[in-house]
């Protein structure tokens, strides 16, 4: 029997899951890596341990399930978005660090490209807004700030790639430079409608072309693992950023289906088909996949700290020890005592692009203690993604049945099911929650005919438990309403 290898490099740490023909977990690696915040609003990663520890898990988890590289059909790649890397093409030494899509240092290019009227391009071409959330300015901010950078790229001595990029190179020993349509349509620089890299958004932003990564679709070669001994020869075949794994993982394959993931953010998209549909409420417009010749599109909200918020009462707080604690602090108390956190600590996401807002917290009394404010904390995930569907239905024009949910905080029962009640409809947690390493697992192996097809695919998904609302909407009505009182006040801080 073969199986599919599937690497998931995220914002906080990487995993390796190895993966069955009924879409069941044979084995699994994971390894965290240091987070760094050199200035307040900035956020970066070392490019090597991306790649050190995708190596490890990799042969972790192989070794894990007993296997050799001949019992493994394929690898899938999925990756966090928009964060930024530059290398050498003739040594593949990093230039500098990786930054990261919640670094927020080109806020003011984009105040700039906005002011000299830019931001309607931009959003009728690729279908996002101008923030530093995407890896555009983060490339122009590198090329202008590293001295004789510029120079250099415009030889096409430089690379540029997001972290796909970055790991496909490494695999492959440099051999290929590519990048997959769903990653490079979040880059800025990538027209929606062309399925190509557009030159008068590479000249707004200063870009040279030459620097840029060959788009492919997401399910066929990246060419084979050549730098990892125990992995030798094996396939790439499929590649896809998170989000977009992850609405393939849910089986979401209908104009209709949506999913949203719980990790560091929160991320909500909804298929809309072979069009792309314009946002009318500050969401964005991006590619769900492309196969072969088809590609399909999304609507996409994005939430900066959905889970961050939990490391950040572990890791600056000490309100816990373990990530895993906070569903039993949360239970020590009915609610959160009219306590509101708003999470903005990298600024607010969609539905506000509001790269000055700062996290806050609202109706601390006497009375409020830990379990409030934790119970607060995990609240504000939930109401942030209720901001978002709200928005996503008003421009799709439709009303979703359910909500399909993956991600590592949806083992927190108590999370979902406020997450249903403030939607007012079921929330649905599939048996298998990785559905991000599962999305890059089923494009890998469709592009080998391990899977024949998405119908094969679609079969395999299952539902593991079902949240319905219980909570009255006279009470979520009042909740909802303080929230966006809260949310307004934050805005405009930094």
């Amino acid at each position: 029997m073969t199986y599919v290898l599937a690497l998931d490099q995220g914002t906080t740490s990487t995993r390796a899951l190895v993966f069955d023909r009924k879409g069941r977990i044979r084995a699994q690696a994971q390894q965290e890596f240091p987070q760094r915040y050199p200035t307040p609003g900035w956020v970066e990663h070392d490019p090597n341990d991306l790649w050190e520890s995708t190596r490890r898990v990799a042969i972790a988890a192989v070794a894990d399930a007993n296997l050799v590289a001949k019992d493994i059909a394929a690898v899938g790649l999925t990756n966090q978005r928009e964060t930024t890397l530059l290398w050498e093409r003739d040594s593949g030494r990093p230039i500098g660090p990786a930054i990261v899509w919640q670094d927020r240092r080109t806020a003011p290019l984009c105040d700039r490209l906005k002011a000299a009227g830019h931001e309607p391009t931009f959003r009728r071409k690729t279908g996002l807004v101008l923030d530093p959330y995407f890896s555009g300015t983060k490339i122009a901010w590198l090329l202008e700030r590293i001295r004789g950078l510029r120079r250099r790229a415009e030889r096409g001595d430089i690379a540029f790639g997001t972290v796909d990029s970055w790991l496909v190179w490494q695999l492959t020993g440099g051999r290929v430079h590519a990048t997959d349509a769903t990653n490079a349509s979040r880059t800025l620089l990538f027209n929606l409608r062309t399925g190509r890299w557009d030159r008068e958004l590479l000249d707004l932003l200063g870009i040279p072309e030459v620097i840029l990564p060959e788009i492919r679709s997401c399910s066929e070669s990246f060419g084979s693992v050549s730098t990892i001994p125990a992995l030798k020869g094996i396939p790439i075949t499929g590649v896809a950023g998170d989000q977009h794994a992850a609405l393939f993982g849910q089986a979401c394959f209908r104009p209709g289906m949506a999913k949203n993931t719980y990790g560091t953010g929160c991320f909500l998209l909804l298929n809309t088909g072979t069009k792309p549909v314009a946002s009318k409420h500050q969401l964005l417009t991006t590619l769900a996949w492309k196969l072969g010749d088809r590609t399909e599109y999304a609507l996409e909200g994005s939430v900066f700290i959905g889970g961050a918020v939990v490391q950040w009462l572990r890791d600056g707080l000490g309100l816990i020890e373990r990530s895993a604690d906070i569903e039993a602090l949360t239970n020590e108390v009915p609610d959160s005592g009219g306590v509101y956190f708003v999470p903005a600590f990298t600024g607010l996401g969609a539905p506000h692009w509001d790269a000055g807002a700062r996290g806050a917290i609202f109706g601390l009394t006497r009375g409020t203690g830990a379990a409030h404010v934790a119970r607060a904390a995990v609240e504000s995930i939930a109401l942030q993604v209720s901001d978002l569907l709200s928005a996503m239905e008003a421009d799709a024009g439709l009303r979703l049945k359910e909500l399909r949910v993956d991600g590592g905080a949806t083992v927190n029962q108590g999370l979902l099911q406020f997450q249903s009640d403030l939607l007012r409809k079921a929330v649905v947690r599939p048996r298998t929650i990785e559905t991000t390493a599962l999305g890059a697992a089923y494009l890998a192996g469709l592009a080998v005919g391990y899977w024949q097809n998405r119908d094969e695919i679609a079969e395999l998904w299952q539902s593991d438990r079902t949240y319905r609302p219980k909570a009255s909407p006279t009470r979520i009505r009042r909740i909802q309403a303080d929230w966006h009182r809260a949310v307004d006040r934050a805005k405009h801080w930094a």
